[in-house]
């Protein structure tokens, strides 16, 4: 990886408040002389984007889910990601495997170890180099979904498979302590952006 770059994800069940905190980390970043590339997934391509369509909107099992990220997300690394990196800017990615790992696996029940091939074949070791993951409660994260917007697909789902989701979650972080920072997104928005920044701070 080129000098300064760095691949940063965010993490959480939807209604975490992720997203609302990505352009602030971005600008951050920006302010202290990182190039910063905002991209997310599913989607980050022409093609990525077109299977996040049908992913958020079509029924399907659970291998199919993770058929369709996996293959977007490898259209995704070769034609963003990994380009991006190589110019040493900073790529800062709304969703990546984990997410995945916490919906599919976790949610779904789909088996890990497939999981884990899929992720190898596509990845090749190109993990991000840090994680911030919003945890909430899903019942807290139900009500911000609702106030927000119309639900998609899988934000239809009950309250039990975001407590699956979130325990994924959970899982991924006890795995990569190093890599995967919690952050209490259940305090107030301006509280979760002081502690991103703060993280930042210490690991860029």
């Amino acid at each position: 990886m080129s000098g300064g770059a760095r691949f940063i994800t965010f993490e959480g069940i939807d209604g975490a408040g992720k997203s609302s905190h990505i352009e602030a980390a971005a600008e951050w970043l920006r302010e202290r002389g990182h190039q910063v590339r905002l991209t997310r997934e599913p989607g980050g391509t022409p093609l990525a984007e077109s299977l996040r369509e049908l992913f958020l909107h079509r029924p399907m099992d659970g291998l199919t889910e993770a058929l369709l990220v996996f293959a977007a997300r490898r259209d995704h690394l070769r034609s963003v990601i990994l380009p991006a990196l190589a110019a040493g800017q900073t790529v800062l990615c709304d969703r990546f495997t984990d997410a995945t790992f916490a919906y599919q696996g976790a949610g779904r029940g789909f088996d890990l170890a497939q999981l884990g091939q899929l992720e190898a074949w596509v990845q090749q070791g190109r993990d991000p180099d840090l994680t911030l993951w919003f945890d909430v409660a899903p019942d807290v994260a139900a009500q911000r979904r609702a106030a927000a917007r119309e639900a998609d697909r899988l934000e239809r789902e009950d309250i039990d498979f975001f407590a699956r989701v979130r325990s994924g979650y959970a899982a991924r972080a006890a795995a990569a302590p190093a890599r995967l920072v919690r952050l209490d997104a259940g305090h107030p928005i301006d509280t979760v952006r002081q502690a991103v920044l703060a993280c930042l701070a210490e690991r860029c």
